[in-house]
């Protein structure tokens, strides 16, 4: 079943969330302060897209029709005076067409991606667990209390792109297969290269 998701709001940023990924965010522009208010209002989440040109608070903004739907699992405010809030992705979304409202806020009409299968970590890819674990060790990353199922292949995969120090355009990449064996074979390369 397809699942359409229309004015959808879109949140054009320099890093990716995937299905079950946290991403602390802190908004204090008025059009993403208002989106908040509508999204906690009407119980309902929104898109992280990965930029493409611009950056985040530029009107030019160009992102990726490729990205995550999430929902917002906590908010507070901040010693800074902004707005803090944690988002958790729920599913991958294509973004069929996108245009500016009136107040700056992006926003789209957009169609939850097929699942990707659920296939078990390879024997042979068990060095990425190993990876994953020493990264979730970060206190940083601990902070977003991440529950991982280290023998899923896809959960591994998505959780290295998030973390590892990967450009934009690989990092889209990665998250744009549907293949999460696939994928791993990308990351393992990607990881020997880095050594």
């Amino acid at each position: 079943m397809t699942q359409l998701l229309d004015h959808v709001p879109l949140f054009p940023l320099s890093t990716t969330v995937l299905p079950g990924g946290r991403l602390p965010l802190q908004l204090f522009e008025p059009r993403y302060l208002d989106m908040l208010a509508t999204c906690l209002r009407e119980q309902r989440g929104f898109v992280v897209l990965l930029l493409r040109e611009g950056n985040e608070a530029g009107a030019d903004a160009v992102f990726y029709d490729i990205g995550t739907y999430v929902q917002i699992v906590d908010f507070q405010q901040l010693d800074n005076g902004l707005l803090g809030i944690t988002v958790e992705g729920l599913w991958k979304v294509a973004v069929h067409r996108s245009w500016q409202a009136p107040d700056g806020l992006n926003v789209g009409h957009a169609e939850r991606l097929p699942d990707e299968p659920e296939d078990a970590l390879p024997t042979g890819r068990s060095e990425l667990a190993s990876v994953l674990r020493a990264l979730l060790r970060h206190p940083v990353v601990n902070r977003l209390e991440l529950e991982v199922d280290f023998s899923s292949a896809r959960e591994v995969g998505w959780r290295l792109i998030e973390l590892l120090p990967l450009n934009g355009q690989e990092k889209q990449r990665l998250l744009e297969y549907q293949d999460p064996l696939a994928r791993l074979d990308r990351l393992s390369d990607l990881l020997e290269a880095m050594e």
